[in-house]
């Protein structure tokens, strides 16, 4: 017995001796060579990459995603603010408020709606593309819907809610209502006008006419403007002197045009989105890729929005 466990223990003294150097076995971290640091132009190429990919994708994300929250939300307050003039009968009527004060850019002028294609909207006062993020616009070198002359709404086919981008599918006959501060008028589309085809004849001595106008082709790829004419099937209504002529209006307020007014505000976004793709790039090197993308990503992404609001601005204001 005594022989049989000395030969046991002798037999496992060797493997408890190995198990006992596996413990003691300490794993020496390879050291990693560290990568040779960028070049300040291969820095440079790397933040100008990340500052185009920034503004690139939120810029899409502002025209086909946020932009349709934007208009809803500016199309609520709109309602309300009309609908409360509509009822203390201070809506303006014409390039002046009830107060004699200006109307300004932005005001609700009328509703407008188009059974045919389901449209409700609160018409602004203004064509700028900056007014037309909250919805259609009237222009303002001509009369009021409902008034005696012709009438003139722009509206964007595809970003900010796309309001007119069911226009192509009116047909003849089918009715436009509009109220504004002097009643409701309906109005009986007489034809969908694409840019060459022929305009129709002049609206008759004390009548009143309605072009709506919006960009025509592929969504966000306008290859032009397409016009729907409508004439008014009720009793026009006589309205004041407009405070600008075709000549006068400014050019931000004309077909496909943009609106460069606050490009300095789009100049101070793009700065403070240029300083934060140079930080990344520094943290990048200095942090890691992980750290540096949850540090600077979300005002990265903030301001990138910011500044693609401002770039949405020199845009055409039909798109």
């Amino acid at each position: 017995m005594t022989s049989a466990a000395t030969t046991v223990d002798r037999a496992s003294t060797p493997r408890r001796s190995s198990m006992k150097l596996r413990r003691r076995r300490e794993v020496v971290p390879v050291a990693r060579a560290d990568a040779p640091p960028l070049s300040p132009r291969l820095q440079l190429i790397r933040a100008a990459l990340m500052l185009v990919f920034v503004l690139s994708f939120t810029l899409l994300l502002q025209l086909m995603v946020i932009s349709s929250f934007q208009h809803g939300a500016a199309q609520r307050r709109a309602f309300d603010g009309f609908r409360e003039r509509l009822a203390l009968g201070t809506a303006p009527a014409g390039p002046v408020d009830a107060d004699g004060a200006p109307v300004p850019l932005g005001a609700g002028v009328a509703y407008l709606e188009i059974r045919a294609i389901g449209l409700q909207q609160v018409v602004l006062e203004g064509t700028t593309s900056g007014v037309l993020f909250d919805g259609p616009g009237h222009r303002r070198d001509t009369p009021l819907p409902g008034q005696i002359g012709t009438s003139v709404i722009f509206g964007r086919r595809a970003a900010f809610g796309g309001p007119f981008s069911d226009l192509t599918d009116l047909r003849a006959s089918d009715v436009i209502t509009v109220t504004t501060g002097q009643g409701t008028f309906d109005y009986e589309v007489i034809g969908v006008r694409h840019e060459g085809d022929p305009a129709p004849d002049p609206v008759a001595t004390g009548r009143s006419r309605l072009v709506l106008t919006t960009a025509d082709g592929t969504a966000f790829l306008p290859s032009g403007v397409v016009r729907v004419d409508a004439d008014i099937i009720t009793d026009p209504v006589v309205g004041p002197a407009r405070a600008f002529t075709a000549a006068t209006l400014p050019a931000a307020e004309r077909a496909m045009a943009g609106d460069s007014s606050t490009l300095w505000a789009f100049a101070l976004w793009l700065q403070a989105l240029i300083v934060l793709a140079v930080g990344a790039v520094w943290a990048w090197h200095r942090w890691g890729r992980a750290q540096a993308w949850v540090v600077f990503l979300p005002p990265m992404m903030l301001v990138g929005l910011c500044a693609s609001g401002e770039v949405a601005r020199l845009l055409p204001n039909l798109l």
